[in-house]
């Protein structure tokens, strides 16, 4: 019996396999997902890869208890053992892998010009998101629009962030760290959902405060999904030095006391997000690329950053709706609106004007 949505998730794992990540014949292809996570998105998308002549493991495992290293004790050594010696691994799993040792592993010799995997970090997307956020997508006017904010914020020195609840952060990017653009994983390293642009700031550069009114991820209880109370976060230095706003800043409190990791508390990177299909839904995969907003992570901070490497034992995202944004005191965005000129006509193509 079809289900609701099966063609679209058909072009969808199309998309994944033959757009983004690339695939070729003889290539092995992991899929990994957890417990929680919908399997008929693995099962298309394994599919596909097949259809690409790759050679295909799916690998459906039981559920740690948070992300990061958090949940490195649960995981099967099966599976840690396949996550590194693989051309492509697709993420899908809810309680993510993402910064797990095993991760690590795989992930730290592209930094170094030796990777073998490309990533793919799709986790947590349900039927229905995948096909608004990857499958109906205009992918080369997508490339476009984030090529060309990729090299304005590559070039930008001085940064500032402000939004309608709140937020006013000022920083400084270095001219060595890297700016990643994510939409197609067709090279070794970490790749994630498109319609995002993360990079590390220079962390002691980071003064201001952060009001995270979107939704919050940071594992376990710290899952608080989309938020009834903002959180501030009053940041100096690049650390977090206070949190206010209720029972979800308090339960932020009680999680970070419990992992009792002081580098939790070290700001990790910034983003943009400009999915145009992307709704805010509590899944921080999602969430993190509701068009016109920003995102702040705390905590473990990826190789792909080439900024500090923090490590820490796990890591946390918060969403920051309707930004401004100024780079070297031009103005790119209007509380979440595209106001460059070149900018905005790509949005316009994009569906977002």
């Amino acid at each position: 019996m079809p289900n609701i949505l099966d063609m679209e998730l058909g072009k969808t794992a199309h998309v994944v396999i033959n757009k983004l990540c690339k695939i070729k014949p003889g290539e092995s292809v992991l899929i990994t997902l957890d417990g929680p996570q919908e399997f008929r998105i693995a099962e298309e998308i394994a599919k596909a890869a097949q259809a690409a002549d790759a050679k295909v493991m799916v690998a459906w495992h039981s559920t740690p208890p948070g992300y990061g290293k958090v949940g490195d004790p649960y995981l099967p050594d099966p599976l840690k053992v396949s996550i590194p010696n693989t051309d492509v691994w697709i993420e899908l799993n809810n309680q993510w892998l993402l910064y797990s040792t095993p991760w690590d592993i795989a992930m730290k010799p592209a930094a170094e010009g030796k990777g073998r995997v490309r990533y793919l970090f799709l986790g947590g997307l349900n039927a229905d998101q995948i096909v608004r956020c990857v499958g109906k997508i205009d992918i080369d006017t997508q490339a476009k629009f984030q090529d060309m904010l990729v090299d304005m914020t590559q070039k930008g020195r001085k940064m500032r962030i402000t939004t309608p609840a709140g937020t006013d952060v000022s920083f400084e990017n270095g001219p060595t760290r890297y700016v990643t653009n994510e939409l197609f994983a067709d090279k070794p390293g970490p790749h994630f959902l498109l319609g995002q642009i993360g990079w590390a700031p220079i962390e002691e550069s980071i003064n201001g405060t952060i009001v995270y009114d979107g939704s919050y991820s940071g594992g376990g209880e710290a899952d608080l999904g989309v938020l009834k109370n903002p959180i501030k976060v009053t940041v100096k230095e690049g650390k977090a030095i206070d949190f206010a706003g209720g029972i979800e800043a308090e339960a932020v409190k009680r999680w970070l006391q419990k992992l009792n990791d002081p580098n939790m508390y070290l700001a990790a990177h910034v983003c943009y997000g400009f999915n145009p299909g992307a709704r805010l839904s509590g899944l921080c995969t999602e969430d993190e690329r509701v068009w016109g907003s920003t995102e702040w992570g705390f905590g473990h901070q990826g190789p792909m950053f080439r900024a500090k490497n923090i490590t820490a034992v796990s890591h946390a995202d918060g969403i920051c709706l309707n930004s401004s944004v100024w780079i070297d005191g031009q103005q790119i965005m209007d509380k979440g609106k595209v106001v460059h000129p070149e900018l905005a006509k790509l949005a316009k193509k994009l569906g977002k004007e």
